[in-house]
């Protein structure tokens, strides 16, 4: 599993004009997933995720985590980022996992973030066509793959 964190101090997702997400202050955050990818790198990445000291303390220091400052989180599940552009100008995605995989892992990532944060998440939807808008915070983005945890 791939994310992409990103510190933000808004973020929405659209979907068909309606607007299904809107936080203030949290995180953004990117999911792309593999066939191979199981409960395993969902358990390490939520934890590292809900944990990551990337938010500002009283002196201004990158000293706090998402659960420290009680922030928000969108999770937006995203197959580009498995993309492979070593050939030609046309990106593969041929690694990325399908729905009958992706769905519900992701489904399951949505509801570990939930019990690691104590509250609720919102969410894109699998699959849709969304419009995400963010005002990055710092900028602050971190990206991690739970397959180089070392």
């Amino acid at each position: 599993m791939k994310v992409v964190i990103q510190r933000v101090s808004k973020a929405s997702v659209t979907i068909a004009q309606q607007k299904v997400a809107d936080i203030q202050h949290g995180l953004l955050v990117l999911l792309g997933i593999i066939d191979e990818d199981s409960l395993e790198d969902i358990n390490w990445l939520v934890k590292k995720i809900v944990n990551l000291r990337i938010f500002n303390d009283e002196n201004e220091v990158m000293n706090l985590s998402l659960k420290d400052v009680k922030g928000d989180l969108i999770l937006v599940s995203q197959f580009t980022l498995h993309a492979s552009t070593k050939k030609g100008n046309r990106p593969s995605y041929i690694k990325a996992a399908k729905p009958e995989i992706a769905i519900p892992l992701y489904e399951n990532f949505i509801v570990s973030l939930e019990n690691e944060l104590e509250k609720k998440i919102q969410t894109g939807e699998f699959g849709a066509d969304m419009k995400v808008k963010l005002l990055n915070d710092g900028p602050v983005t971190i990206i991690m793959d739970s397959k180089n945890k070392e």
